[in-house]
Parts: structure tokens; C-alpha cells; sequence
């Protein structure tokens, strides 16, 4: 058992983005998905690729800003020229893996008009029919 968390946790530290193959790791893991679709909104600036990653109420609200760009200005207040987007595993649970809901927690770290920007999200996963979707991205406290 000890071996199987240590090879659960070495795979969720693999996951990043950066290329065309953006998340590395479990495919099943609700860490994935996030990195997926937060990868699809600003490294892809492409929506309808994220809304795959999407619960169709999550979805209902990114379709109506448009584009990625604003959906990542306004629901996220968070812009990025270029970013790289990491798993914090300092919160996870492995149970997780196996329940029906998930809390992910990412670390982004990139650039806006030449200046660095680190920040912290949360978002809610729900797993339907073995997938998991994002539904829900948790409010910052210290924004706005």
C-alpha cells in the first residue's frame, strides 16, 4: 500500500504544462482534467476545448464571456501571456481519486505584459461516468 501512494503521488507531481501534451500523469486522476482545461483557456486560448473539461453548468457560464480571454479576466481574475500551470499535492488525498468529488488545487506561475505573476485556485471536481469535470472554480478571498 505504501508503494501504491508513493507511485500515486510521484504521478501527480508529474503533472504540468507547457507543450502540446500539456498534463503528464494519471488520465483518471481529477488533477489532470483541471490541468487540462485551465491549459486549454490560457495556454490554447481556446474555450470550446475547455468546455470538454467542463460540467454543462460550468459550461452554461463560459460560453456566455465569449472567448478564453475573457473568462480568465473576468470569472478568474487572472491573465497570463504565457503560464505554467503545477499541482500542488500539499492538500491531497487519495480518496479523492476514488470518490465522486474532488478538490484540486493549482499553482500558476507565468508572465502578464512583462511582469511575473504567481497565484493559487481551487476547483471543485466532479466525477460523472468515470470522467472528471470541472464544476465549479472556488473564490479567491483576497481578489478584487
Amino acid at each position: 500500500m505504501k508503494n501504491f501512494a508513493l507511485l500515486i503521488l510521484t504521478l501527480f507531481t508529474l503533472i504540468g504544462c507547457g507543450s502540446d501534451d500539456a498534463a503528464t500523469g494519471d488520465k483518471g486522476a481529477p488533477s489532470y482534467n483541471a490541468v487540462m482545461f485551465f491549459d486549454a483557456i490560457y495556454n490554447k486560448n481556446d474555450l470550446n476545448a475547455a468546455i470538454e473539461f467542463a460540467t454543462p453548468t460550468m459550461a452554461r457560464i463560459m460560453r456566455s464571456y465569449g472567448t478564453a480571454s475573457q473568462f480568465s479576466r473576468n470569472l478568474m481574475n487572472l491573465q497570463y501571456d504565457t503560464v505554467n500551470i503545477e499541482v500542488d499535492m500539499t492538500n491531497a488525498s487519495l480518496r479523492e481519486v476514488y470518490g465522486e468529488k474532488a478538490t484540486v488545487n493549482l499553482i500558476f506561475s507565468g508572465h502578464w505584459q512583462g511582469k511575473k505573476i504567481d497565484d493559487m485556485r481551487s476547483v471543485k471536481m466532479i466525477r460523472k461516468k468515470g470522467t472528471w469535470y470541472v464544476d465549479k472554480i472556488v473564490h479567491d478571498p483576497y481578489s478584487r
